[in-house]
């Protein structure tokens, strides 16, 4: 790696009309420490482009099924990208200026045509990427909790409504589920929420909150979002995932939790079998909210969390005694 590539080996990902297209641009910058993905069609570009989150993207102006400046435009709007993923946009021919304006306004940060200077390219592109990563860094470290490295409340905001506006373009379901963890009473009468220290057990309570942290990491997909809103309560954010997903997420998250008092069995456990405890145990208590089509059904997805979290407190068990609760409209049917 020399100094014109970025640390933490940044990924390109270029799209070409064919498996030799643009080779001479992925071996320069495979030579200089990127590692490269290709794609050979604009709509291959857009799915793929999205999951595997590049550092840099290189378009074809030419691509079998869009032009290279359609596909600027498309990926400008994808919130999975944003604005902050360089683009560039590569010709075998020297662009016209309305051409490269257009170019410039669809969202290209670079236009790569003949002559070809190496050493230059890859200071522009390594400028960039650089500049790509530090924005993402800055962010980070806003919308993170730094006790347990998840999401804190205002980056569960902001994922959310990048969640939401995906689901919503692709009718698709989402689904928010709270938790709230209280650590067992050492002594009768006495409950120890993570990060209270008037109960004057500290030790436990931190105890409490990392294994919370890893049972719900455990228990989520790859997909999901998982973030802390408070010092004992936390909630994951599941894409693709209606009522019923959110039910099975929210028994997932309890078995690695550990059993609570009013905890029914999971229902493909063993006759006899318990779950794994905490010592001491903690109490867990669940609220969640889904709405199986986001396009047919509009839910602000910040209220989507508000939802379960109030659920969470006010919301309407699943049975009777059961440690699990969904948001419902009508306050009647709330329970204090």
């Amino acid at each position: 790696m020399t100094d014109d590539t970025p640390s933490a080996l940044p990924l390109a990902l270029c799209a070409g009309s064919g498996p030799h297209s643009n080779q001479w641009l992925a071996d320069l910058l495979m030579t200089h420490g990127y590692a490269v993905l290709r794609s050979e069609s604009g709509a291959h570009l857009l799915e793929r482009a999205g999951w595997v989150q590049p550092d840099l993207i290189v378009i074809d102006a030419v691509l079998p099924d869009a032009s290279g400046v359609e596909l600027c435009r498309r990926l400008r709007e994808d919130t999975r990208i944003g604005a902050v993923t360089p683009l560039a946009l590569t010709t075998e021919r020297t662009l016209k200026r309305v051409e490269r304006l257009a170019a410039l306004r669809a969202g290209a940060w670079e236009i790569i045509a003949p002559p070809h200077d190496g050493d230059e390219l890859l200071l522009r592109l390594g400028t960039y990427v650089r500049a790509k990563l530090e924005t993402e860094r800055t962010r980070a470290d806003g919308l993170l909790d730094h006790t347990t490295g998840l999401y804190n409340r205002q980056g569960l905001a902001r994922r959310a409504r990048e969640l939401g506006s995906l689901a919503t373009r692709e009718h698709g379901a989402l689904a928010c589920v709270v938790v709230a963890v209280d650590v067992e009473p050492a002594e009768p009468g006495v409950i120890v929420t993570p990060g209270d220290t008037a109960n004057a057990v500290p030790d436990r309570a931190v105890a409490a909150v990392t294994h919370s942290v890893q049972a719900l990491k455990s228990a989520a997909r790859l997909s999901d979002i998982i973030g802390r809103l408070g010092p004992a309560e936390f909630a994951v954010l599941a894409p693709g995932t209606d009522a019923a997903g959110a039910q099975r997420l929210a028994e997932r998250m309890v078995q690695g939790l550990g059993p609570t008092p009013t905890a029914s069995p999971m229902p493909h456990a063993e006759a006899g079998a318990s779950m794994p405890a905490l010592h001491p145990p903690v109490r867990v208590r669940v609220g969640y909210d889904a709405v199986p089509n986001l396009g047919y059904t509009p839910v602000e997805p910040l209220n989507l969390l508000a939802r379960a979290s109030s659920a969470l407190r006010t919301g309407k068990p699943e049975k009777a005694g059961s440690w699990l609760r969904r948001f419902v409209e009508d306050p009647a049917t709330q329970v204090e």
